[in-house]
């Protein structure tokens, strides 16, 4: 039975069937929130409460906006000694991910990566020094 009201695939043209996806979604995640409690709980034990960027401090009652951040950005790379984790306040959290979208986009742009040179991207080296003449100055001035 066909439901006029139901999206269908864009590739194949079949209805898509809205409560098998709500299910698959409601699994996914309750997947991730069941994971996140494992890591999230053993890293509270293994670690100060305090935000590994901030130096923020926290105890029971604000304890809820201290996150634990991969270091790697693979949320199933989840080590039982805790090296790919560290704790990080809701700010400095999102703060981390955002410098990581930051440098995907720039590096899929074309403005950054490993040996982009001086000036990012380019494949110029700056040659100017600031401080070049600096000596000679001082002399000039007395020095």
């Amino acid at each position: 039975m066909t439901d006029p009201n139901n999206p269908r695939h864009a590739r194949t043209g079949r209805q898509i069937d809205l409560d098998k996806l709500d299910r698959v979604v409601a699994q996914a995640r309750q997947a991730r929130e069941d994971r996140s409690a494992g890591y999230r709980d053993q890293a509270l034990k293994l670690y100060p409460w305090v935000c590994g960027r901030c130096g923020r401090e926290f105890d029971h009652q604000n304890l809820r906006e201290l996150t634990v951040h991969h270091k790697d950005m693979d949320h199933d790379n989840n080590p039982p000694d805790g090296s790919n984790w560290e704790l990080l306040c809701l700010y400095c959290h999102d703060n981390e991910h955002q410098k990581y979208e930051e440098h995907l986009a720039a590096r899929a742009a074309g403005r950054a990566g490993p040996g982009a040179g001086g000036t990012a991207g380019t494949g110029k080296v700056s040659t100017h020094k600031p401080f070049g003449d600096l000596a000679a100055l001082l002399k000039q001035r007395g020095g």
